[in-house]
């Protein structure tokens, strides 16, 4: 049976690019999309006073227009709602373990409000054992065929990562970018005189290492144009760099089973926070 693709909603201008972006994402894949509120979710700018008698009201209200909407700009598309209990944490994680993508709102650095920032988010995106994306309401349209971006480490057990940026790319037609960036240690802070040929004696060793990492890949999907490059710097920084004017950015993070604090990594959420561009958090071992 094809799984769903779930939107967490919350009311926010996120949530909604979030579920415009899911549903493109289900008729790329030939699936539905499922729409969840759990309570506790509302950011503060639903939480004034207003016309609704009760939360279940406001939410029920807010579901069914982000439906009726999603239903009217993709005709066929199979558009299904749920309301789900107290407890956001547990009851989106619960949602996402049927469906093949779990898919929330982002927001910049800095706000206070939403699913990102904040704990319930940040423990969603780093407990969930589905891919997750964060949609940014301002990331606007992106080109056809953009390419889609993966950030990669020759020393970590990437697969999963791998094949769902190809797997995304060959839905879209589009190109994959590879970035692998090597941090340098301290001492080569020191300068060249201290250490001259340390970026010519690394790159091309991890160079030989991510070509022989990707061969699989470019021979399971042949008609995916595929680029690889090392660079020498901060993973998060490159990655957000290379996001400009791609279609989405994928990143790695462990898979971890606590539902406390966010577990995401360094890397993952520098790229989460400054990202112009939808990304995919996808879990390895």
């Amino acid at each position: 049976m094809t799984r769903n693709i779930v939107i967490g909603l919350d009311g926010s201008a996120q949530a909604n690019a979030a579920a415009e972006w899911a549903a493109e994402e289900a008729v790329l894949r030939g699936t539905g999309v499922h729409l969840v509120y759990a309570k506790e979710m509302r950011p503060e700018a639903v939480l004034s006073p207003g016309p609704w008698e009760s939360e279940d009201a406001w939410a029920e209200e807010m579901t069914a227009r982000v439906a009726g909407a999603l239903r009217k700009r993709h005709p066929g598309l199979s558009v299904t709602t749920t309301l789900l209990p107290m407890g956001p944490v547990p009851q989106l994680v619960a949602a996402s373990q049927e469906s093949e993508l779990l898919v929330l709102g982002s927001r910049a650095l800095g706000t206070v409000a939403g699913y990102l920032i904040g704990s319930v988010g940040l423990t969603v995106a780093g407990t969930v054992e589905r891919p997750v994306v964060l949609v940014r309401a301002s990331g606007g349209t992106t080109a056809p065929r953009a390419p889609v971006v993966v950030g990669t480490d020759v020393r970590q057990p990437v697969d999963a990562v791998l094949g769902f940026a190809f797997e995304e790319a060959s839905r879209r037609h589009s190109p994959v970018h590879i970035v692998y960036a090597e941090q340098l240690p301290l001492f080569a802070e020191l300068g060249p005189a201290m250490v001259p040929d340390i970026r010519a004696a690394v790159a091309p060793e991890i160079r030989r290492s991510l070509d022989e990492l990707l061969d699989p890949w470019r021979a399971k999907y042949p008609d995916v144009e595929t680029s690889a490059r090392v660079v020498v710097g901060s993973a998060g920084l490159e990655l957000v760099a290379a996001a400009r004017d791609t279609a989405l950015v994928v990143v790695g993070r462990r898979t971890r089973h606590a539902t406390r604090g966010a577990h995401i990594g360094s890397v993952a959420h520098a790229v989460l926070h400054h990202s112009p561009v939808p990304v995919a958090l996808v879990p390895h071992a």
